[in-house]
C-alpha cells in the first residue's frame, strides 16, 4: 500500500517514516521516530530526489511505483551518500536499471566504498551546473561539510523549491503531515529541529554559514529536508535559527545550570541556586543532571541559554566523569559565546573549579567564564550564604537585560 502526499502538482513525498528506531546514528535517542524523505518529480523526465535508510526501502519502491504508474524512472540525485538518505540505491538500480545518477565526484567515489556500482550511469556535478528536466530546471549547489564532504542540495530555478539534503532536517516522524503549517511547529517541533542541528551538524558552523550565504543569493519558495517538514511558507523563522545556531549565538537569555552529585549535596546547591535566581526575576532557568540526561539534550540546551552553570564535584582528583564528557562535547562541537558560572564541591582536595575554568579559557572560544563562585566542602550550609549572593548576583549583572 501506498503512502505519498503531493509536494506540488508534480512533485511528491514518496518517502517513509520510522518509528521502531530507538537510536539515530546509534547515539540519539529518538522517542517520536524519524521521517526519511524522499521527492519524485513527474516531469518530461521522472527525477527522484535520494533514497531512503534500508529500514524503510519496501514501503519506499511502493511508494515510487504508485506515482510512476509503469513509467520509467529516468533520473536519481544524490545529494547525500550518508546511509539513512541512500541505502537504497542499490534497490533503485535494481529495479530501474536505465536510471542515470546525478551526483557530485565525492559522493560518486563514497558510492563505490558502499558497494553501489552503477557503471556509466553517473553524471557527475559541480556548482552552479545545471540540468534540464523538461519543464523543470534545477542548479546544483555544493554544501561540503553540511554535514559530509561530499554534499550538495539542488534548487529549482522554475518553481523555488530548494531539496535541502540534512540543513533544515529534524527529528521526529511525520503523523501524516508533511507541511510545517501542519504543525505547531514552535511547540512540538523545534526542540527536536535544534537536537538534530547542535548534535550533527553543529561542528560546522562555518560551512553552513557560508550555505545561507549561497541561499540568500536565490529566491527559495520552498524547502525540501531529507529529515522533518516541508517549508512551505514562514522560511525566515527556520533560517534565522539556523544562522544563530551556526554563528553560535544563544537562541535565548537564560540559565542552563548542569550539575553532577553522587549523594544529592551538589544537586541541592544547583536547586538553591536556581530558586535564588527566579527569586532575583531570572524566569528562564534549567536544571539538568549530567549523569541521567542524555548527552545530545545537554548539547542541545547549551546552544540554546546564554548561560550556563556548572555545579561539579571532584572524582579522583578529576571531574565526574559525565561533566568531562559533556564538556569534551562542548569542544568538539566548537561552542563560544556563552558566559560561564561555576560552583564546585568536594570533601577533600576539590579542583573541580580550576579543571571547568581551564577548559573553558583553553579549549573554548570567547566563553565568559565569571569570577565569581561557590566552593562547596561536602554540603552547602549557611556560611555560604553571602559567597552565593555574590555569585547569583554576578549571574544577573551579566545578563543582556538585568533581572529586576
Amino acid at each position: 500500500m501506498n503512502c505519498v502526499r503531493n509536494v506540488t502538482k508534480d512533485l511528491y513525498w514518496v518517502g517513509a517514516n520510522d518509528r521502531r528506531l530507538t537510536l539515530f546514528e546509534n547515539i540519539y535517542p529518538i522517542a517520536k521516530g524519524v521521517s526519511y524523505n524522499s521527492y519524485l518529480l513527474m516531469d518530461e523526465k521522472t527525477v527522484l530526489f535520494d533514497t531512503v535508510d534500508w529500514s524503510a526501502c519496501r514501503q519506499f519502491l511502493e511508494n515510487i511505483a504508485y506515482v510512476l504508474e509503469g513509467k520509467s524512472l529516468d533520473y536519481l540525485i544524490v545529494n547525500h551518500m550518508e546511509p539513512d538518505h541512500a541505502a537504497c540505491i542499490e534497490q533503485i538500480l535494481l529495479h530501474y536499471p536505465n536510471v542515470r545518477i546525478i551526483c557530485t565526484a565525492k559522493a560518486h567515489v563514497m558510492m563505490k566504498q558502499f558497494g553501489f556500482h552503477a557503471g556509466d550511469e553517473v553524471e557527475e556535478v559541480k556548482e552552479g551546473d545545471t540540468r534540464n528536466f523538461g519543464t523543470h530546471e534545477v542548479m546544483f549547489v555544493e554544501a561540503p561539510m553540511v554535514h559530509w564532504p561530499e554534499t550538495m542540495v539542488t534548487f529549482d530555478t522554475t518553481n523555488g523549491v530548494l531539496f535541502s539534503a540534512d540543513a533544515f532536517g529534524t527529528f521526529g516522524a511525520l503523523n501524516g503531515k508533511l507541511f510545517n503549517d501542519e504543525v505547531d511547529f514552535k511547540r512540538d517541533w523545534i526542540d527536536d529541529a535544534r537536537r538534530y542541528f547542535t548534535n550533527i551538524v553543529g561542528k560546522y558552523g562555518t560551512h553552513v554559514q557560508a550555505l545561507l550565504k549561497k541561499a540568500a543569493t536565490i529566491d527559495i519558495k520552498m524547502i525540501c529536508p531529507l529529515h522533518g517538514p516541508v517549508w512551505r511558507n514562514d522560511l525566515e523563522y527556520f533560517i534565522e535559527k539556523y544562522d544563530k545556531w551556526s554563528r553560535y549565538e544563544p537562541e535565548e537569555d537564560g540559565i542552563m545550570i548542569v550539575y553532577s552529585s553522587m549523594y544529592g549535596n551538589t544537586e541541592a546547591a544547583a536547586e538553591k541556586i536556581a530558586s535564588t535566581l527566579v527569586e532575583k526575576g531570572i524566569k528562564e532557568v534549567v536544571l539538568y543532571d549530567v549523569s541521567t540526561t542524555h548527552l545530545s539534550q545537554l548539547i542541545s540546551e547549551t546552544f540554546h541559554y546564554s548561560h550556563i552553570i556548572f555545579a561539579a564535584v571532584t572524582y579522583n582528583m578529576e571531574l565526574f566523569p559525565p561533566m568531562q564528557a559533556y564538556l569534551n562535547d562542548l569542544k568538539s562541537l566548537r561552542l563560544r559565546n556563552r558566559t560561564v558560572g561555576i560552583i564546585e564541591n568536594g570533601t577533600w582536595a576539590s579542583n573541580a573549579s580550576c579543571i571547568i575554568r581551564n577548559f573553558m579559557e583553553n579549549e573554548l572560544r570567547d566563553m565568559n567564564v565569571l569570577e565569581e563562585q561557590v566552593s562547596i566542602a561536602s554540603s552547602l550550609n549557611e556560611e555560604k550564604e553571602e559567597e552565593l549572593n555574590r555569585f547569583v548576583n554576578s549571574i544577573v549583572d551579566s545578563f543582556p537585560q538585568k533581572a529586576k
